[in-house]
């Protein structure tokens, strides 16, 4: 086995390691541990090894929003410190499915299922990493490869003992919620993964600490150094819940940069101390006084900072003037979406029938509530009877639902 101590050194005054370091600890929960980062950094640039930094992604959904970004932005961060990012696409792993924070058995992907998502994950991991300087790695490379006997020995390496030692497991157990056998396989996966690509640490969000640590044990087992392990908080989403796009309350790592402001404009105020510390790279000093001043202010900083990364300064000003005139100041944006009378509609058609055919309300009910509250207005007068039929215009007709819905009718 590889002496870790031997990378520990009395480096505390290197100006250039403490810099390194402190790039690394910014906005980090869990680092297992820091003694021994710091001895490897001092390593690393003493003979131009650059630090093999994984980092795993598994493809259980076809996008990525920004809470997946507080990992990435923090690896590109060191990729630009000139460590190796190591990628782990999570091909095998995701037919598995990660137990982390999860309180009953999900859904078995299929390969199909997996391969579908597969298609949009390093692109939009592009948007943040250099990928020509990333090493990308598809777990199924080597898990594809064993047979059930490779499978027998990886599950020797744990006892049930240890694997129910984790937080997550306990609480199923004593909810009697069921535990599949194959979630205990995940942690020993992600482990291996450690094994085969070599790595000196490996990046997670606080829910990973369990599995991080497996990867240690993993690799001591196989006299490997094993990795340093550190965590960074999962992000909450726009309404200070948990981000998830069931929840509506994410923000796209695709979204133009238009809806990306808009809606960072929406966030909690509660949650603008975490985003900034994690989604920008301004100074601590910078976001204590920008958050001491109006929270509205501080909502436009934040959305023009994390805008500007993905999208560019000119892009991220040119959203910013569109929200203070369509949100702020009220007035209607130039691109209203159009929607042409259909002659299926025949001469005319019931309001609420309208607003669903147009795909301004899901359904009639969701339209007639909207009319019942004075929120639909034709050509800017408010329209409150649900028994109002649209007639089929001669011209242009301007038809708003609430503040945010708008469409032009167009004969």
């Amino acid at each position: 086995m590889q002496d870790s101590s031997a990378d520990v050194t009395t480096t505390e005054q290197d100006p250039e390691v403490e810099r390194q370091l402190a790039v690394f600890k910014r906005g980090t929960t869990d680092l297992i541990d820091e003694k021994q980062l710091r001895g490897m950094i001092a390593r690393s640039l003493e003979t131009g090894v650059p630090l093999r930094i994984k980092f795993g992604m598994d493809p259980s959904s076809p996008d990525l929003h920004l809470g997946h970004a507080v990992q990435l932005r923090k690896l590109r961060d060191l990729q630009d410190l000139g460590h190796k990012i190591v990628l782990i696409v999570g091909d095998a792993t995701a037919m598995v499915g990660d137990p982390s924070g999860r309180n009953k058995l999900r859904p078995i992907l299929t390969r199909a299922d997996v391969d579908e998502n597969l298609k949009t994950y390093t692109s939009q991991a592009a948007r943040v990493l250099d990928l020509a300087k990333t090493e990308v790695r598809q777990n199924a490379e080597w898990f594809d490869k064993m047979n059930f006997e490779d499978l027998l020995k990886l599950t020797t390496r744990m006892t049930v003992a240890q694997m129910v030692e984790r937080d997550t497991f306990q609480t199923r157990m004593e909810a009697n919620e069921p535990i599949g056998i194959n979630e205990f396989l995940y942690p020993l996966m992600q482990g291996w993964d450690s094994v085969i690509v070599e790595a000196d640490l490996e990046l997670g969000g606080t829910d990973q600490l369990f599995n991080l640590l497996v990867g240690r044990r993993l690799q001591e087992q196989e006299n490997q150094r094993p990795q340093i392990v550190m965590t960074q908080p999962l992000i909450n989403g726009l309404d200070g819940r948990k981000m998830s796009k069931s929840y509506g309350n994410a923000v796209g790592l695709t979204a133009t940069a238009k809806e990306m402001t808009f809606r960072i404009m929406q966030v909690d105020d509660e949650v603008m101390p975490t985003w900034f510390l994690h989604l920008t790279r301004l100074s601590p000093d910078d976001i204590e006084a920008i958050l001491a001043g109006h929270p509205r202010e501080a909502k436009a900083r934040l959305a023009g900072e994390v805008t500007t990364f993905y999208h560019g300064a000119e892009a991220a000003a040119e959203a910013a003037e569109m929200f203070n005139r369509e949100v702020r100041d009220k007035v209607l944006p130039d691109d209203i979406p159009a929607v042409t009378w259909d002659a299926s509609w025949g001469d005319s058609l019931a309001l609420p029938n309208f607003l669903k055919e147009a795909g301004l309300c899901q359904s009639t009910s969701e339209a007639r509530r909207a009319i019942q509250q004075g929120g639909v207005r034709l050509d800017g007068d408010v329209q409150d009877d649900v028994a109002y039929e649209v007639a089929k215009p001669s011209g242009e007709v301007l038809v708003q639902v609430g503040k945010k819905r708008v469409k032009r009718l167009l004969p």
